[in-house]
């Protein structure tokens, strides 16, 4: 696996209350190239952040104190670093949740290194290289008054303000962009937003949807701008201009 768009030394925070654990992760992450710092907990997490710039945090959901998934929501309020929520097998409330509050990823206990390092590997490289849903040239793409600059990874408001996104936000909002007015499968937007994120008949895309929705329909509006196409997938409704 080419490693050329992955940041130089990319820096990873693990935040696990388990000392082994942690250890073992720690030399197998270092032992891939990567600069690794350990945290037991939402306090440790907090001190390291402020002294280190960290590309990616690895969060466990059960730890003492705060719980992953409440670091995960005022991390990413603070933060748009990127985070791999680790959750028990089975539990799909946690990878819902972690979803929604922000999370880019989520992998499921217990997991194999490979797995783990393909994921990590996947979300710093969404990260550092600029996915364009256009030709090169065409930097800009809009819909309903809505500016996506894929050079910055960043979505505009019609009135001008900048929206959060999440890593997985943003790639599936791409993958509606590359491909305006057809159905897509759950499967379909998995695959396209290059995201492997589970059974894709489960409840992660339409909390993906959902979470595009809350961000880009204004409330009560007449028509929706991602329609849901029972029994199918969803669609994408706007003209779709590129600049």
């Amino acid at each position: 696996m080419s490693q050329s768009t992955l940041p130089p030394n990319a820096h990873v925070l693990i935040v696990e209350d388990d000392g082994g654990t942690r250890a073992l992760l720690n030399r197998f992450l270092t032992e891939n190239g990567m600069r690794v710092t350990g945290a037991r907990d939402g306090r440790e997490m907090w001190e390291m952040l402020a002294e280190v710039p960290v590309d990616l945090v690895l969060l466990d959901v059960m730890l003492p104190g705060a719980s992953g998934l409440d670091l995960c929501r005022a991390l990413r309020e603070r933060s748009d670093v990127a985070i791999i929520m680790l959750t028990a097998r089975g539990e799909e409330t946690d990878r819902v949740l972690g979803l929604e509050f922000g999370a880019d990823d989520y992998i499921a206990k217990p997991f194999s290194r490979a797995e783990l390092l393909a994921r990590i590997r996947a979300v710093l490289r969404r990260r550092s290289t600029p996915r364009s849903a256009t030709d090169p040239g065409q930097r800009y793409v809009t819909f309903d008054g809505w500016r996506v600059d894929t050079a910055r990874r960043e979505l505009v408001a019609p009135g001008g303000a900048i929206i959060d996104l999440s890593g997985a936000e943003y790639d599936v909002l791409l993958a509606f962009l590359e491909h305006p007015q057809r159905i897509l499968t759950r499967d379909q937007i998995l695959e396209l937003s290059r995201h492997r994120l589970g059974d894709p008949f489960d409840r992660t895309v339409d909390s993906l949807v959902s979470r595009l929705r809350r961000k880009i329909e204004p409330e009560n509006a007449s028509r929706p701008l991602i329609k849901t196409v029972r029994g199918a997938g969803y669609m994408f409704l706007p003209q779709v201009t590129r600049q």
